[in-house]
């Protein structure tokens, strides 16, 4: 449906795959509670159910936009592996902004489908299609990599706030109210996708958000085994955990150690 005959800010929750390039655009569109900024040109992803709202200013609304049903790749390897960019579960502030020469490479790849789609349907029509979509995947998984690299600095600020937000946690006694601290939780107070999250700190760190969660606490438990007089059931507590054991069951897969032979042997 053309942009101009839907009405400006209008909700739309879509049933497709969207994949949206822009690579002029001066402008924002809104998606959720937040907007697209899409000045430096991109890609954004959508999945179905995904709630979006037409632009409130369609005259610079530039790009091209490539739906595709899940019908369409089910019967398809690429229908499993879709699961697997994780991109599209990113939230409004985490699209893709594209290079100069990534862009070129990018706009081939549209053409590239678009030629398809212009050219008669035969048997082979349907592969060659869910093939070159699995291609424009595979780059934007790689420039998503190169993005968590090249804005290094702005994601060493997203894991600073996120050890200031597990220290709070784990200092505040949060723990033994709330009980141990979730990656909604985290993800939520840093105004970030937890996917997205996950991805970042797998590509800077090595790990998922919850294993970066687990080596903070484990910090902070021999912290706690080491400097303080507390038993292992006030830190297990302290630190969120409704079962003493469970805590020393981690503890011990992370150290080798369990926490009491941990705070004789650091003694």
């Amino acid at each position: 449906m053309p942009v101009e005959t839907l009405e400006k800010g209008k909700k739309i929750c879509i049933d497709f795959y969207k994949i949206s390039f822009k690579p002029t655009f001066n402008g924002q569109t809104k998606y959720g509670q937040g907007y697209y900024d899409f000045q430096e040109g991109g890609l954004a992803f959508l999945k179905p159910g995904q709630v979006v709202f037409t632009p409130e200013d369609a005259d610079s609304y530039i790009g091209l936009a490539l739906y595709f049903h899940p019908d369409f790749i089910r019967n398809y390897p690429l229908g499993k592996s879709i699961l697997r960019y994780g991109f599209f579960s990113y939230s409004v502030s985490e699209a893709l902004f594209l290079s100069a020469r990534e862009k070129e490479v990018i706009t081939q790849l549209f053409a590239s489908i678009a030629n398809e789609l212009d050219t008669n349907t035969d048997q082979f029509s349907q592969d060659v299609l869910v093939s070159q979509i699995e291609l424009l995947l595979n780059f934007s998984n790689r420039y998503y990599n190169r993005q968590f690299l090249t804005r290094k600095a702005i994601n060493n600020d997203t894991i600073g706030e996120l050890d200031r937000v597990l220290d709070d946690y784990f200092d505040s006694g949060a723990g033994l109210k709330n009980g141990g601290i979730t990656v909604n939780t985290i993800c939520e107070q840093l105004q970030v996708s937890q996917r997205y999250l996950s991805d970042m700190l797998k590509s800077l760190t090595g790990f998922t958000t919850q294993q970066y969660i687990q080596n903070a606490l484990i910090e902070k438990a021999k912290q706690k085994l080491s400097a303080t007089n507390l038993s292992v059931s006030e830190i297990a507590y302290e630190l969120g955990f409704e079962h003493p054991q469970s805590f020393s069951k981690l503890f011990k897969s992370k150290t080798n150690l369990s926490p009491l032979a941990f705070r004789t042997r650091f003694n």
